[in-house]
């Protein structure tokens, strides 16, 4: 997969990276393929703020904290939600969107998803079908991400704003 375009970040403007730590060396996958696509659209891996949660619950509010700081132009989040047998998975999984979502509307910093709720998952899974997938969703969030920098700048331009 290729890149849609060299990228710049707006001057003094970052990305964040928020990871949920459940599942890390699957959810990991993603992040370092995402810094990979990014780097090779002009965006260096010093330019984005990696952050750790440790589940895909505490995402949102990471999320919201990290855009009152008005240092993000993209805030991405990545984790694993998965059918425990204790807890409705697909409610936790809508909760999580839903909150990264209004995140996004309220701060109009596009906040984009890596958080993944598979349909078959347990520990005996062979686990190199999901290491491959998230590193397949690193590339199309960055791919995203360097389309939200790059639709910014657009905006910017047409409408002359800031």
């Amino acid at each position: 997969m290729t890149t849609l375009t060299h990228c710049h970040l707006r001057q003094g403007k970052r990305i964040a990276f928020i990871q949920a730590n459940w599942h890390k060396k699957i959810v990991e996958q993603g992040r370092l393929s995402f810094q990979a696509q990014l780097l090779e659209a002009g965006i260096h891996p010093s330019l984005i703020d990696l952050l750790d949660v440790p589940g895909s619950l505490e995402i949102p509010l990471q999320c919201k904290l990290l855009a009152k700081t008005n240092q993000y132009q993209v805030i991405v989040a990545a984790g694993l939600i998965v059918d425990g047998g204790i807890y409705r998975h697909d409610f936790v999984a809508s909760t999580v969107l839903d909150g990264m979502m209004q995140v996004s509307l309220q701060s109009k910093i596009p906040v984009l998803s890596m958080v993944l709720t598979p349909h078959h998952f347990n520990d005996q899974s062979h686990h190199e079908f999901f290491h491959d997938h998230f590193k397949i969703k690193g590339m199309e969030a960055a791919n995203a991400c360097i389309q939200m920098i790059n639709n910014e700048h657009k905006m910017a331009e047409i409408y002359q704003v800031a």
